[in-house]
């Protein structure tokens, strides 16, 4: 799955371990992936944008491309890491009010695998709504990686999860 010339398309949400995205890009890149990196609005204050572009040779993307503009190349697979209680939510709603949700509204419909690695701490990942997506999503044939040896909630204002975040297991969960 991961041949030279791969696309991989890396979204990234507003959340604490978003500045070390570059713990995923890297790998991926090591494994023969071309790394789109896509941010939602919120997240691009969260991160390190032309130290990505640097790492990657292409722009950071947060929004559609203007009609003049070249389309990038479809995605191969895309991985949404850090993913936040909204994006999850409107991943699995059928929601598209950004360029990252837009992208993944339509992957499964495309056949584009989808591995979601959450971060979110216990008090919203026991709520209905995000246990519905989560279930909804996985019905879809998305990767969610939530759950015992993956993401394991952390508790309410337990810190950034920059050391403990499991970078590795989203591109893990890409291989065959």
């Amino acid at each position: 799955m991961t041949a030279p010339g791969r696309s991989l398309y890396v979204i990234v949400c507003a959340a604490g371990p978003a500045g070390d995205v570059g713990r995923l890009v890297g790998p991926a890149q090591d494994e023969g992936w071309t790394v789109q990196v896509v941010a939602t609005p919120s997240a691009l204050d969260f991160i390190d944008v032309p130290e990505l572009e640097r790492r990657t040779g292409r722009p950071v993307r947060s929004r559609y491309r203007k009609p003049h503009e070249p389309r990038p190349p479809r995605a191969d697979a895309i991985i949404v890491a850090p993913a936040t209680y909204n994006t999850i939510n409107k991943f699995a709603g059928g929601i598209a009010d950004t360029y990252a949700l837009g992208l993944l509204a339509e992957a499964p419909g495309l056949g584009i695998p989808v591995v979601v690695l959450p971060f979110v701490n216990s008090a919203l990942a026991a709520r209905a709504p995000f246990l519905r997506s989560v279930a909804d999503l996985r019905a879809e044939g998305v990767r969610v990686l939530l759950g015992p040896g993956q993401f394991e909630p952390h508790e309410p204002s337990a810190g950034d999860g920059n050391d403990t975040y499991v970078w590795e297991s989203a591109l893990r969960a890409l291989r065959p």
